[in-house]
């Protein structure tokens, strides 16, 4: 089992690699604004996605400009925010999107990605979406579900190429 997970966890994390990097890559650039001007990057992680707030203010390289967003949190238009959930369709993530979106605030967005048409999606209303590739457990159980949903190590993953290309774009800046 340990293996099994091994292999799919690298896979998850090559495929987010491959197939995320020029979203990423944007993502980076919207959050560099902020610490470019005069803005903060406000980081809200629902759940499980905590992790990335914490991560970003109190691990050990912080990102620079990172404040975590709180519900009292007053953003303004040199602002943007970094927004995680577990799936693209979470109605706190979309209720928070679709105020980030009607006061004009950028943002990025993590999660997986649930094909649905008719469902609203932070893929539809975030700036810059960023599909951590994951849905489902990534094994098989003895009950005929899945197991091994690792949500909170991949938006880790996807946050820790955010920060790096941010930096990178700041160092040229």
């Amino acid at each position: 089992m340990l293996k099994m997970f091994t292999t799919q966890l690298t896979g998850l994390l090559q495929r987010i690699s491959d197939k995320e990097a020029f979203s990423i890559e944007d993502g980076a650039r919207l959050l560099a604004q902020a610490s470019a001007g005069e803005g903060h990057i406000y980081i809200k992680g629902l759940k499980e996605m905590q992790a990335i707030e914490y991560e970003a203010i109190e691990g050990a390289e912080p990102f620079r400009h990172a404040r975590v967003l709180q519900s009292d949190t007053q953003i303004k238009q040199m602002d943007r925010v970094l927004l995680i959930s577990r799936l693209a369709n979470d109605p706190e993530a979309i209720a928070i999107g679709e105020s980030l979106a009607a006061e004009g605030i950028p943002f990025v967005a993590i999660a997986g990605q649930i094909k649905a048409d008719s469902e609203p999606s932070l893929a539809d209303l975030a700036d810059i979406f960023i599909d951590t590739k994951l849905t489902k457990g990534m094994l098989p159980d003895d009950s005929g579900g899945r197991t091994g949903f690792p949500s909170a190590m991949a938006g880790l993953y996807i946050y820790h190429l955010l920060k790096m290309t941010t930096d990178e774009i700041l160092e040229d800046y």
